[in-house]
């Protein structure tokens, strides 16, 4: 009784500092928000050590559920009371002040309201549950206008000009677009032809000239795992190697320092081939001292501001819209000439009511911006910032912990957004898609950029401007939502900081471990090689872990039996490459909220009562697996555990074993998406898992490794392998013997859009079938994949294929092509096909091709 009690008052004081917090000043509103989150986060923690520490005086009773005594009870409750009636007295206080000043009617007048500036959560939500199909952003760069000239003029210096190496520096103020026109003109087809070789690296103010030597060779060849590991100075030699003899163009986007130029011009053959290096800088004096050809970026003129600002509103509701032309003059002198603010200006506008009033009142508030130095104009990213609904402002302020200039994967930003408690449930639609037309509203606004999109036109990554990301960070640290561990003086180190980011932090004396109400933490880059990051040291309200890879060395990441219980908050929990981790102890399985667990490559077993853990959203463990199946005196304790339990599991990336049998993965029907599954060597779990497999209507992504698809007794490859009744299924990815391919369509995943083999070993051209397949966009062909000798793209074959590509197909001497086959093909790469002996004439009839990436062919 007293737990419903609790948890029926949790929920309503919760709605009620939500509605303080917006009706009522951000400062006060907010600090109520975190005093009862941690009032009762502190609750949940401690009931949970009391019911440990009876679980460890009664060992010789393990087989018992423990419980917490009701005195205990009583007295965390009673505790939990004063806190609560503290917190009260606090949002008494708000609604006095609200009252006083005639603010009860402040939520007409939060951005969204139709006498605001901005469209409320709550229509922008019935809009977006109402549309069948999202409307997908386009990546920004393509909308850019007015830099023709820009374009050719930095074009004719890379093409045209001296015979040895020539640095080309585009430099201007942040906001001028450096950044587009570098990749308008990196993008451009005639530099495309005129280069063998091109490679593009971010560099940002805080840089390692190995990742940045890492990141050229990855453009420039296909690395090894050794080689990735290669310190600076082996990794400067393997791109010396690879450029030796070859005409190249090297862009380094975002210079803050002389000494990038200087620990990278080494690498950089000076030969006589017409090879450029293209930089782009803020400063002057960056450019003059890599001795380049300088290009200074200029503010936009009158009518390209104009053009630009049309283009972002460009809606045709907006464009016909008789009060347009009014405004026209005002605009363009507010934004100065200047792309980002008139983007962002533009973005802001184009969810306005297309009322004189509502875009007066915009442009009032712009003038207060305006009046405040020399760089006002930028003021206008703050107000796009404060215009924003209250739903977006802290998923705009968490692009800030990822580092300057990285490309953020949508998934992983989406994820962590869920992980915050950032997003509102919206009807049946699922957590992270309701984060992913957040997304979509921030890129609408020009808040972040598109960086990349996937094969049916989402977003797979983003980026924030620096100058964004700048504004995210100081208003986070506003909100006391995160920030930047190097901006802290850790002499006076704040306890209100709830979130830490971090590019270097010690794991075993930092202060900043001490801080009780450290509620995320995100570590990008390196951590102190040898280090170990024992969990149970951490703050034991820790919703969120991030560590990005560990470049040099390794660290070591350890739980201790007994001590996981302690952090029962934990939502996020992600460890990428480099780390060596120990065995999982059972008690993980009182992580009873982890959402997400990301252990990427590391080699590592994982104790069965991972299955406890029903909140469970994405689990990646892709080399890891579950150890053996319960006893039967622990089934008798705990029931029966398995997969199947994990009722919210969206993403499933796991090694094949017993938690296959009973049919458990086919009993996720509905809401797993995405499977990656590792068969390699356990036949025995073959034949079943494919049934199961087979009755997941809702797998939309799917690998499978094994060493045979065929030799399992009672296989039919034409029947399961291919997955026909997976509807929803368009992407899918083999690596094991097929042999052959089945030949009639039908008998492949209806919407199948990309088609990924390796180690297939086909023996006979799968051209021909694969060219029927009618929605194919994407065909990836690796490493023997095919063994034949010819291949035969037919007439009228692959009418919607975009991409392919093929390579370490050893065999293969003829590739023909018909024609009219491919009339879509955008991109083609050719990569370690020694014996093919000449290009297929018919290649060049393709009118829509747009790269060509031949690498390592046959000479002739």
């Amino acid at each position: 009784m007293a737990e419903s009690s609790i948890s029926s008052f949790v929920e309503k004081l919760y709605d009620l500092v939500s509605q303080q917090a917006s009706l009522y000043g951000a400062v006060e509103g907010q600090d109520a928000a975190y005093d009862a989150e941690d009032a009762i986060d502190e609750f949940i923690s401690k009931v949970e050590r009391k019911r440990q520490q009876r679980f460890n005086n009664l060992k010789f009773l393990n087989f018992l559920p423990a419980c917490v005594v009701l005195p205990d009870k009583l007295r965390l409750v009673n505790e939990l009371n004063g806190r609560i009636s503290e917190i009260n007295i606090t949002l008494e206080k708000i609604l006095i002040n609200k009252r006083r000043y005639g603010m009860e009617d402040l939520r007409a007048y939060e951005p969204g309201s139709s006498s605001g500036i901005a469209t409320t959560s709550e229509r922008y939500s019935n809009q977006m549950v109402a549309r069948k199909e999202k409307r997908l952003p386009t990546v920004e760069e393509t909308n850019v206008v007015g830099m023709k000239n820009d374009v050719e003029a930095v074009k004719g210096k890379l093409l045209e000009g001296a015979m040895e190496r020539v640095v080309v520096a585009i430099w201007g103020m942040g906001g001028l677009g450096k950044t587009t026109l570098a990749k308008k003109v990196y993008n451009d087809r005639d530099v495309q032809n005129h280069f063998c070789y091109r490679a593009w690296v971010y560099v940002s103010q805080e840089y390692n000239i190995r990742e940045l030597l890492l990141g050229i060779a990855n453009c420039v060849t296909t690395l090894t795992d050794e080689q990735k590991r290669k310190n600076e100075n082996e990794l400067g030699e393997e791109v010396y190697k690879c450029l030796q003899g070859k005409r190249y163009l090297i862009v380094l986007d975002d210079i803050w320092n002389t000494d990038v130029w200087r620990g990278l011009s080494s690498y950089f053959l000076a030969e006589s081939n017409k090879s450029r290096v293209l930089i782009t800088t803020r400063r002057e004096d960056i450019a003059v001292d890599a001795h380049s050809d300088c290009y200074k970026l200029q503010l936009v003129g009158e009518k390209e501001s104009w053009e630009l600002f049309l283009n972002k509103v460009g809606t045709r509701a907006v464009l016909t819209w008789p009060g347009l032309e009014e405004f026209k003059k005002e605009i363009v002198a507010k934004c100065k000439g200047l792309p980002l603010t008139i983007v962002v200006l533009g973005g802001l506008l184009s969810l306005k009511d297309l009322t004189r009033d509502s875009w007066l009142k915009v442009l009032k508030s712009m003038d207060w911006h305006l009046s405040q130095g020399p760089d006002s104009c930028l003021g206008i990213l703050a107000l796009s910032y404060n215009d924003l609904p209250s739903y977006l402002k802290p998923c705009f302020l968490y692009c800030g912990v990822f580092p300057e200039d990285s490309e953020i994967k949508a998934t992983k930003l989406i994820r962590l957004w869920v992980a915050e408690g950032f997003v509102q449930k919206r009807g049946k639609e699922t957590l992270e898609d309701v984060a992913e037309d957040y997304l979509y509203e921030l890129i609408q606004r020009s808040m972040i950029q598109v960086a990349d999109t996937r094969d049916d036109g989402r977003v797979k990554s983003c980026r924030i401007h620096d100058l964004l990301r700048d504004l995210a960070i100081s208003e986070a640290k506003e909100e006391k939502l995160f920030e930047v561990a190097e901006n802290i003086d850790v002499e006076v180190l704040p306890t209100s900081v709830r979130g830490l980011i971090s590019s270097n932090i010690s794991q075993t004396n930092s202060p900043h471990l001490k801080n009780s109400n450290l509620r995320s933490l995100i570590l990008n880059r390196s951590i102190d090689e040898g280090d170990e990051v024992c969990l149970h040291k951490y703050p034991k309200l820790l919703r969120v872990l991030h560590m990005d890879s560990v470049q040099d060395g390794e660290i070591y990441f350890t739980i201790p039996l007994g001590k996981t219980g302690e952090l029962i908050h934990l939502k996020y929990v992600c460890l990428s490459l480099g780390m060596q981790i120990g065995r999982l102890p059972p008690s993980i399985g009182r992580f009873v909220n982890l959402q997400t667990l990301d252990l990427g490559y590391n080699v590592i077993q994982i104790p069965y009562t991972i299955w406890k853990l029903q909140q469970m959203r994405h689990l990646n463990c892709y080399n890891y697996r579950i150890s053996s199946r319960q006893s039967m005196r622990e089934r008798w304790v705990e029931g029966h555990l398995g997969v199947h339990q994990m009722t919210n599991l969206q993403t499933l990336y796991l090694q094949a074993g017993d938690w296959l049998k009973d049919n458990n993965l086919g009993k996720l029907t509905h809401h797993l998406k995405q499977l990656k599954l590792n068969l390699y060597f356990r036949r025995e779990f073959k034949e079943g898992s494919f049934r199961s497999m087979a009755q997941l209507t809702g797998l939309q992504k799917l690998k499978l490794v094994t060493d045979n698809f065929i030799e399992s007794e009672g296989l039919s490859t034409s029947t399961t392998i291919l997955f026909p009744g997976l509807e929803c299924l368009y992407k899918l990815h083999l690596v094991g013997t097929i042999r052959k391919l089945p030949v009639e369509t039908t008998l492949y995943p209806p919407n199948l859009m990309q088609l990924k083999l390796l180690y297939t070993k086909m023996e006979e051209d799968p051209m021909p079938i694969l060219g029927r397949l009618p929605n194919l966009r994407i065909l990836t062909l690796l490493q023997d994949s095919y063994v034949g000798t010819e291949m035969n793209c037919n007439h009228e074959g692959f009418l919607r294929l975009e991409f392919l590509q093929m390579q370490e197909l050893w065999s293969l001497e003829d590739l023909s092509v018909e024609e009219g086959a491919m009339p879509n093909l955008k991109t083609l790469k050719i990569k370690c096909c020694d014996k093919m002996r000449k290009f297929p004439d018919g290649l060049l009839q393709l009118k829509k091709l747009q790269r060509l990436n031949l690498y390592e062919v046959s000479k002739n």
